[in-house]
């Protein structure tokens, strides 16, 4: 029944997605030749306008499937949804472009501006009719129609983070009936899913064909059992789905290679690895640092003045932090405190309403000012705009035992800013959480992320109300 559903909603959406690009092709066609009146370009017969459309929805409609936009939307993420529309709605507008160039004698009157026109509206407009079908979908999931019914497969930790996400995201559509383990005794339950049986109860279950899916959530010491329950699912042809126990090890977007049919997966991918996102983040670094410190050369003038007219001491405080490859570097920053002895310095963070922090001090520390001088790290290459924020090398040392994972923030650069600081950890917060972000972060980088994570710290980022 599932399939057949989502069958239907497959071909609603395909329908919609034909009306979408006409549509939209036709507003782009009068805007163009009716609204504007373009007369610097030829204007061709209506009808070879619509030959092209004929080219249009096909090609269109083969990359919307390439691109995975007929997945159920339970599993496909919203951004992730509009990520795809707008890659494939480019590739279709760039090849246009270039069989236009090649047949430029034949293409010569065509309207690049409207063919532009047609691209940012197909894309306003499928967004637009796609998140007004997922609230639909989401307000049938909610009333308990068209419900995915599932039964995990082990008592673990995956399995009670599991329930968690669905108990918290209703509108995904799923309901588990319960959980079949050897070990927890029958009618266990937790957050409203009981244990119903053991593991060889899908012999008797399975038959019946009323579950939509099996999700295998075995905890560690039990994986021997896999291959047993997957032939007993796969013979049923239920759909079957594994959550590993072992998140805390492995992340979210594991790295797998196939070594001739050998998969082997990656206990961490940084995709800052590849030499290609290097350099592209370097060259942000470089462009981005020059016009930061153009921007903000009048402010740091002025907390220069201010820093030498009231207290004595050097101007700029520089501090070893430990970066990229847990290498020790110099970080810049103004000085806020006042001068003391380095063994002082170095026993402990500052605390709020540290005597040692200067009038001025507690201003700069209070909006940032005193970071800007990393602008020069970032141009030298100990650090970049955005990274995890670098630590002393003694509090390495107490992290790196204290803390699972604390070490992998140093296989990028540290930054000025980063995911944690932008999601309010800074400062007198928590250590724990902080590194999570900046796993996130390591992780998951994009230049997307970096310029959300910029334009974030404008917004919420410089005025940090832990700092002392």
């Amino acid at each position: 029944m599932e399939d057949n559903n989502q069958k239907l909603i497959n071909r609603i959406q395909l329908l919609l997605d034909i009306l979408v690009i006409a549509g939209s092709y036709l507003l782009a066609w009068l805007i163009q030749f009716e609204l504007i009146r373009d007369e610097t370009t030829g204007k061709l017969p209506f009808s070879v306008y619509m030959t092209a459309l004929v080219c249009f929805i096909p090609g269109t409609l083969f990359l919307y499937y390439a691109f995975n936009l007929y997945t159920s939307k339970r599993v496909q993420g919203r951004r992730l949804e509009i990520s795809n529309i707008i890659k494939a709605n480019t590739i279709v507008v760039l090849v246009f472009l270039s069989v236009s160039f090649l047949m430029k004698e034949q293409m010569i009157d065509f309207s690049r501006k409207m063919v532009f026109i047609f691209y940012v509206l197909n894309i306003f407009f499928e967004i637009l009719v796609r998140n007004l079908m997922r609230m639909a979908l989401t307000s049938i999931w909610r009333k308990g129609i068209n419900v995915r019914q599932m039964v995990l497969v082990g008592y673990s930790r995956a399995a009670e983070e599991y329930i968690d996400r669905i108990n918290q995201n209703p509108q995904w559509g799923y309901r588990v009936r319960g959980i079949l383990d050897d070990n927890v005794e029958r009618g266990t339950m937790y957050k409203g899913v009981k244990v119903i049986g053991r593991i060889e109860n899908l012999n008797v279950i399975l038959p019946f064909g009323s579950l939509d899916e099996i999700a295998i959530t075995l905890g560690l010491s039990e994986y021997y059992k896999l291959e047993h329950i997957v032939a007993l699912c796969e013979k049923s042809g239920v759909h079957t789905k594994f959550i590993p126990d072992y998140n805390n090890i492995i992340p979210t977007k594991p790295y797998t290679e196939d070594l001739m049919g050998l998969p082997v997966i990656n206990i961490r991918h940084v995709p800052l690895s590849n030499s290609f996102n290097k350099m592209i983040k370097r060259t942000m670094d470089i462009v981005g640092g020059l016009l930061a410190l153009v921007v903000f050369s009048p402010v740091m003038l002025i907390a220069a003045i201010l820093v030498k007219a009231t207290s004595k001491g050097p101007l700029i405080y520089k501090q070893e932090r430990v970066g990229l490859h847990n290498k020790p570097f110099n970080m810049y920053k103004f000085r806020s405190m006042e001068v003391q002895e380095e063994s002082k310095e170095k026993s402990c963070w500052t605390t709020k309403n540290d005597p040692r922090v200067t009038t001025v001090g507690k201003l700069m520390r209070r909006t940032s000012i005193d970071e800007l001088p990393q602008i020069i790290n970032v141009l030298k290459g100990d650090m970049s705009l955005v990274g995890p924020r670098p630590e002393r090398p003694q509090f390495v040392e107490k992290f790196r035992e204290e803390i699972p994972r604390y070490m992998v923030k140093h296989q990028v650069r540290p930054g000025m800013t980063g995911w944690a600081q932008v999601n309010g950890f800074r400062g007198d917060t928590s250590i724990r959480k902080r590194i999570d972000c900046d796993l996130y972060y390591i992780e998951n980088w994009t230049v997307g992320m970096d310029l959300k994570i910029i334009l974030m710290t404008f917004f919420k980022g410089f005025v940090n109300k832990n700092a002392y």
